[in-house]
């Protein structure tokens, strides 16, 4: 017993030792994926931190309250016995309206060069909305001093902000010395007051800041999709469903399924290539339109929805297929009333990620002309029209900080998006899963 016993305590120590080196090394494996999840989770906190504080002034914007004296006379036509005419309030030369108004409150400036900076502070869309304020209750002509709140220009609003540091030398920012000064009298008049940004989600693009919005963006990229969901889906489920359930297995639907595995990896500009010599150059269909872009985005996402939906096939029992054939279904009726509903999660999942990943596409849009600058709002499919990243795109390349401020604002509203289609593909699945 004794010599047993001393032959097999060092094998017992050699695999003791054994297992603390395994322990040590998974204790090494776990320390490394926590840390890889912290680091992860670091970097998209990094990353929406930095968005939201480069993009949170958009969502605000200043105000001037000015007093706006409205006369007959300034308004030609005009007859105080009835109602204005549509031309009456379209000859109105609205901007002199609101730079008398402001002119008013600072009658020192009187050389051109100060009452040009003067005018300045105010975008020149605040005539189209003194205008609009006037058309809705043209009772206000005659009526003497009405107040108006004019919106400002981008780098007033900046400045109001405190994006722009006063401290600086007047040559090292866009807001001069005097315009502080007159800046300064006017919130100490309580005559500034800041406001949330409508005009962000309600207009299109525009050459001024402080007018343009996403709502024209937001619309192409919603026909693009709707277009891209209606072709690729349907397209995309038949597909998977012939391949998986009834193509016989040779070399043929060996290499279909070769091939669809490598679309899926295929760089998306390819996509806007051929959209560009197919769609364009060779059937004519419209430039920069949210038809041929969507019609890409489904080229690009069809592999995805193919792969999603044969897996989810794959993952239905057999013993489903071969109860419904026992019991007299034909193959179509075991598809279509047995298989494909309980694979339905697992599509939609796969359907709604392949529409995220078109949302954020631009690669292939640009190659198409959807890059075009787009002020009115797209009506239809086939009306120019751009999309979110391709929006996000332009505003970058901009020159002036608040375009800069606008791009960062349109990622969030982007990544927003994102989140939500992507938090709708997993509560579909939860909520349609079937388990057997």
């Amino acid at each position: 017993m004794n010599s047993t016993n001393k032959a097999a305590t060092p094998t017992l120590a050699k695999v003791r030792a054994g297992l603390a080196r395994r322990y040590r090394a998974e204790r090494r494996f776990r320390r490394a994926g926590l840390a890889a999840v912290v680091l992860g989770l670091a970097f998209v906190v990094l990353l929406f931190s930095s968005l939201i504080m480069a993009g949170h002034g958009t969502f605000s914007q200043t105000f001037f309250r000015l007093d706006v004296v409205l006369t007959a006379e300034d308004f030609p036509g005009y007859d105080a016995s009835r109602p204005p005419s549509q031309e009456a309030l379209e000859r109105a030369d609205y901007r002199a309206l609101v730079n008398r108004s402001l002119l008013a409150l600072f009658p020192e400036a009187r050389s051109r060069r100060e009452r040009k900076a003067l005018r300045k502070l105010v975008s020149s869309g605040a005539a189209y909305d003194l205008r609009a304020q006037i058309a809705a209750d043209p009772s206000l002509i005659g009526r003497g001093a009405v107040t108006f709140y004019a919106l400002a220009d981008d780098e007033a609003d900046l400045f109001a902000k405190g994006r722009i540091d006063r401290a600086l030398a007047q040559d090292s920012r866009r807001v001069t010395d005097k315009q502080i000064a007159w800046l300064d009298e006017l919130a100490a008049a309580g005559r500034i007051e800041r406001r949330f940004n409508r005009n962000f989600f309600t207009r299109g693009d525009s050459r001024e800041p402080e007018q343009a919005g996403i709502l024209g963006a937001l619309t192409g990229s919603f026909f693009a999709l709707l277009v891209a969901f209606a072709l690729s889906f349907p397209i995309g489920i038949a597909t998977a469903v012939y391949l998986e359930e009834f193509a016989p297995k040779n070399r043929l639907t060996d290499l279909i399924e070769v091939n669809i595995n490598n679309l899926a990896a295929v760089p998306s500009i390819i996509f806007g290539l051929l959209g560009l010599a197919v769609f364009l150059n060779f059937f004519g269909l419209p430039r920069s339109a949210s038809l041929v872009g969507g019609i890409v985005l489904a080229l690009m996402t069809l592999p995805t929805i193919i792969i999603a939906a044969r897996a989810a096939l794959k993952a239905v029992p057999s013993s489903i297929r071969q109860a419904a054939l026992a019991v007299g279904a034909s193959p179509t009726q075991t598809i279509l009333h047995h298989v494909l509903p309980l694979a339905m999660p697992g599509v939609l999942t796969g359907a709604v990620i392949g529409m995220a990943q078109a949302l954020g596409e631009s690669a292939p849009l640009l190659m198409i002309g959807m890059v075009a600058f787009i002020v009115d709002v797209p009506g239809n499919f086939t009306d120019p029209a751009t999309a979110l990243p391709v929006q996000i795109y332009l505003w970058a390349n901009q020159a002036e900080r608040s375009f800069t401020e606008l791009a960062a604002a349109a990622t969030l509203v982007l990544l927003a998006f994102l989140i939500v289609m992507n938090l709708s593909a997993v509560i579909l699945r939860k909520a349609f899963e079937n388990r057997w």
